[in-house]
């Protein structure tokens, strides 16, 4: 049975309805400030019904989906696939500087101190 839908297309982050229903993402480990992208959600709706609130989302690239960023020198964990000494592929966490990830760590806003 076909239902009432009002579908629309996102944009991005900046977008009206680009965070409808997507929590915000709590602190954790020692990152530093909200990301300046996502605003702190870690994701957000490129499409979103709404009528009944279901939506496809994206992971924000700024921040890895983590909500937060590291403005300092600390190591940042990112996801990231290898091949197993068996051959297959597996997911780990590679550890690296925010700059060697293309995150700036003393660049823009985040650094200066503003929110």
């Amino acid at each position: 049975m076909a239902h009432f839908s009002n579908l629309i297309d996102i944009a991005g982050p900046d977008a009206p309805h680009a965070f409808d229903t997507v929590p915000l993402q709590p602190r954790t480990d020692d990152l530093d400030k909200l990301c300046q992208v996502c605003h702190g959600h870690g994701q957000w709706n490129t499409q979103i019904d709404l009528a009944s609130f279901r939506s496809s989302r994206t992971v924000c690239q700024f921040c890895h989906g983590e909500g937060w960023v590291e403005t300092g020198q600390d190591l940042v964990g990112v996801p990231d696939i290898v091949i197993s000494p068996q051959g297959y592929p597996m997911w780990v966490v590679r550890h690296c500087r925010p700059e060697e990830d293309g995150v700036p760590a003393k660049k823009g806003p985040l650094a200066a101190g503003a929110a």
